[in-house]
């Protein structure tokens, strides 16, 4: 079958690489793609929000099922329109992708739904969100409501701090994604990506993961898109992803098909393992980058039967199998993230990298020109290593780092380290 997978990042090329191996792949185009992503795919220069480009691409190559990566297509509502042109999507419609696109209906749906989450308030009035934040403890979080590109949320230590988050959500600091903000109480633990597919009444739940938000080694600086990820998560054991399952997943699945708005795609919760259980941070609709990378490189099954089997609501009768190894991916991040990145510098080495044993290395934001790599993006490359243990999958990726050449980048050296920690090594 002829695919079009939407996107850009390294989300987009470890799914892309995933989905070129399946026996039932005929074609496979990505718009707009990247320079690694046009190593197994044909890049299109088309915009993943523009529906009408979308939609016409489809009929004309004859796309048989659209993968859509991104989270603004999706709560742009570009499944509902692909769905009305007759043409199979892999996401969820606009009215299910609003558990990404506000925090505010995913917090009300956890209350109706009794879904363990931090207690909160919603706001479209600075003065009352001040009198709520004067009766709260610290530290707090204050996000902007809609979607702010990873930037709307904020952990205030302080009053004012609170106080002068809540006046940049709601003065447009972050457009209208902050038309209302979102105050929620602190999260004690340790937090872990779980993600589950979706097919509007059943959920098989995948492989766990943990990212590294901060920007620097010891999980300093601001936070980030994610600088390296790991899979599985020790601290999501079996017992631990079936509360998950049971009070989280199923919950919400039941409670959006209850309101006319059945959720098909992949559910992505970030988890705060407290010291009560889980408790939702926050969901996010689509699969997670860098957690992809590492979930890709676990994956035994056939990724794009699994997308179908989702799409047509036959998950009941599915299952995914998963490689015993560990697998952990490291962000090389171009100088100047998570501010203004630099972009334009070349990269060298890659190929030399790419040969280091049990190492894939995904790109996240790369250009061609003529024969160089140029990093075009803040996040650049994703070196993505597996072993028997996730010590041996971090080993396998910072010595395919180690080959690279490019001195207008950087990472963490401390990819893993809480697994490490836990396993005493």
């Amino acid at each position: 079958m002829n695919v079009l997978l939407l996107g850009s990042g390294g989300r987009e090329h470890a799914l892309a690489w995933a989905l070129s191996a399946s026996p039932l792949l005929t074609k496979l185009f990505c718009a707009p793609g990247n320079a690694g992503i046009a190593d197994v795919a044909q890049c299109i220069p088309i915009d993943p929000t523009n529906q009408d480009s979308i939609i016409q691409f489809c009929r004309d190559e004859r796309i048989q099922l659209v993968v859509i990566g991104p989270e603004a297509p999706l709560v742009a509502g570009l499944g509902d329109a692909l769905g009305a042109a007759g043409i199979r999507y892999f996401g969820p419609t606009k009215s299910a992708a609003q558990l990404e696109g506000s925090k505010g209906f995913t917090k009300d749906l956890c209350r109706t739904a009794g879904i363990p989450t931090a207690a909160y308030g919603r706001f479209m009035d600075a003065q009352a969100a001040k009198t709520y934040l004067a009766a709260q403890s610290l530290p707090i979080v204050v996000k902007a409501d809609g979607l702010a590109a990873g930037k709307g949320v904020i952990i205030a230590t302080t009053r004012e701090e609170a106080e002068a988050a809540v006046d940049a959500c709601l003065s447009g600091a972050f457009g209208s994604a902050g038309a209302e903000v979102v105050i929620e109480e602190f999260l004690h633990g340790e937090e872990a990506s779980f993600f589950a597919l979706c097919d509007g009444v059943h959920a098989l739940a995948l492989a766990s993961a943990q990212d590294h938000k901060r920007v620097g080694d010891g999980d300093t600086g601001p936070n980030t898109g994610g600088m390296g990820a790991y899979s599985p998560a020790p601290i999501v054991t079996q017992e631990m992803s079936d509360r998950v399952m049971r009070e989280i997943i199923e919950p919400t699945i039941k409670e959006m098909a209850a309101r006319g708005a059945p959720f098909k795609g992949v559910l992505f919760a970030g988890l705060m393992i407290t010291a009560t259980g889980p408790k939702l941070i926050e969901y996010n609709v689509r699969f997670g980058d860098p957690e992809t990378q590492v979930l890709m490189m676990r994956l035994k099954s056939d990724l794009l039967a699994a997308l179908i089997a989702t799409t047509d609501g036959v998950l009941s009768n599915f299952d995914l199998r998963w490689s015993d190894d560990a697998a952990l991916t490291v962000v090389m991040a171009a100088n100047g993230y998570p501010g203004t990145p630099q972009k334009g510098t070349e990269i060298k080495g890659l190929e030399l990298a790419q040969a280091t044993p049990n190492v894939e290395i995904f790109h996240a934001g790369t250009r061609r020109e003529d024969q160089r790599l140029i990093a075009d993006g803040g996040r650049v490359l994703n070196v993505t290593g597996r072993g028997k243990t996730i010590a041996e999958a971090r080993d396998a990726a910072y010595a395919a780092i180690a080959k690279i050449d490019w001195p207008g980048g950087f990472y963490r050296k401390d990819i893993g380290w809480r697994a490490l920690q836990r396993n005493g090594t």
